[in-house]
């Protein structure tokens, strides 16, 4: 049995999958073991351009601490190669004064940061990602790498991550029960975000379940519910 169970899994692997024209996903938030809230994404397309949205909303129990509700927005093009960002922002309802932004200029080969009134540029990779979008090129990819290294921008720096594959078994989210790739960042600073993501074949390569660690603070994310159009 076990056998025929990781057979499947390097058919799953290896398997192409036809990506999303647009999703709606929702997942609960997990903070040491303490839910925190939830956070719905969503993906749009229209023809070769795209539109991801991503907002966290608190519990009730913790609106004291921390109020309001952040977002990420990440727009661009589709291409062979997946998604191509242009604009990403991260919003927070609460203090709109602290939005950053990262804007990919591909013809320059720059990316640019505003945060605060400051201004910060990169040299862009091909393949560049931004925080958000980094996390759905899995299913734009086609079939799945064993290793993937991404520049990714958050709204304030860019940095390079370097993600090896591996069977990730079959993971349980209140939303059910997946059959899963497992993508770990490796090779990252000691004091940086560890960060582990689970992605199910069976719906288009999208996360379930996504886990990040830095010192004594973990958070994870688990699938609740999902809509995905094809």
């Amino acid at each position: 049995m076990r056998r025929w169970i990781l057979l499947v899994l390097s058919f799953l692997w290896g398997a192409a999958q036809a990506a999303p024209q647009g999703f709606n996903l929702e997942y609960e938030v997990v903070r040491n073991g303490i839910r925190l809230g939830t956070l719905s994404d969503s993906f749009t397309r229209n023809g070769g351009e795209y539109r991801l949205s991503s907002e966290t909303q608190t519990a009730a129990a913790f609106k004291m601490f921390m109020p309001g509700s952040v977002r990420f927005e990440s727009s661009g093009k589709i291409g062979a190669a997946g998604l191509k960002p242009l604009l990403f922002q991260h919003i927070r309802s609460d203090s709109p004064a602290r939005t950053a932004t990262a804007t990919f200029d591909w013809g320059q080969g720059q990316v640019r940061h505003q945060y605060k009134g400051q201004e910060k540029a990169y040299e862009l990779n091909a393949g560049a990602q931004d925080q958000l979008s980094a996390l759905y090129q899995f299913a734009f990819m086609g079939h799945l790498p064993a290793e993937l290294t991404l520049q990714v921008a958050s709204g304030k720096s860019t940095r390079d991550h370097r993600y090896v594959g591996s069977p990730g078994g079959v993971v349980d989210t209140p939303a059910g029960r997946f059959a899963t790739q497992l993508y770990q960042r490796v090779d990252h600073p000691a004091d940086d975000k560890s960060v582990s993501i689970w992605i199910a074949p069976a719906l288009h390569n999208l996360p379930v379940q996504v886990r990040i660690s830095e010192g004594r603070e973990t958070i994870e994310q688990r699938l609740l519910r999902s809509s995905v159009r094809e």
